[in-house]
């Protein structure tokens, strides 16, 4: 004879029995296959959500939802910079490229960002790893030497127009950033 399924009673604060409500009418299922189907969900991805950064999911989807950033392969990136680089009117694409830095930080600038949260954000768009040795240290981790020069172009850019003062250095595949006062 088959064992009677344990029964569960739960609470739910307005907000949680709105969202039940709604997504068991939204599904068409019953209460209990709701809650079985989403434990057996977090079950599943328990480890995504213990990894899941909510402040960085918020800011893919804040610069994705707004169509201005786009997802692009590593290698396509390496290749539109290696081809620049190598192209007679080069010269014109890093003017244009001051151009954007300009764009972005009159954009940080307004939003009120420090040099850390510039740092932070740019390293959403992958263009860096970023460690922070000190108050006012960071190294970035570039993966590759060809966007180095892409990189500190922006940088120097963003942070001279945003009015705040620092030093790079550069290494093989990495930038050091110094905050000066």
């Amino acid at each position: 004879m088959a064992k009677a399924p344990e029964r569960v009673t739960i609470a739910l604060d307005a907000e949680a029995a709105k969202l039940f409500r709604e997504m068991r009418e939204d599904l068409g299922i019953s209460q209990s296959e709701l809650m079985r189907e989403a434990l057996k969900f977090y079950s599943k991805h328990k480890a995504l959500f213990d990894s899941v950064d909510e402040e960085k999911i918020y800011a893919y989807s804040e610069m994705l939802s707004v169509g201005e950033h786009i997802i692009l392969d590593i290698d396509h990136w390496i290749l539109f910079l290696s081809f620049i680089e190598s192209h007679p009117d080069k010269d014109t694409f890093w003017e244009m490229h001051q151009k954007v830095s300009q764009a972005h930080a009159e954009e940080f600038k307004h939003k009120n960002h420090k040099a850390e949260t510039v740092l932070r954000r740019l390293e959403l768009c992958n263009l860096f790893k970023l460690s922070r040795t000190s108050e006012t240290d960071f190294t970035l981790l570039l993966g590759y030497d060809i966007p180095k020069k892409f990189v500190k172009t922006e940088l120097e850019d963003i942070f001279s127009k945003m009015g705040i003062k620092v030093d790079v250095k550069e290494d093989f595949s990495k930038l050091r950033i110094k905050i000066l006062p």
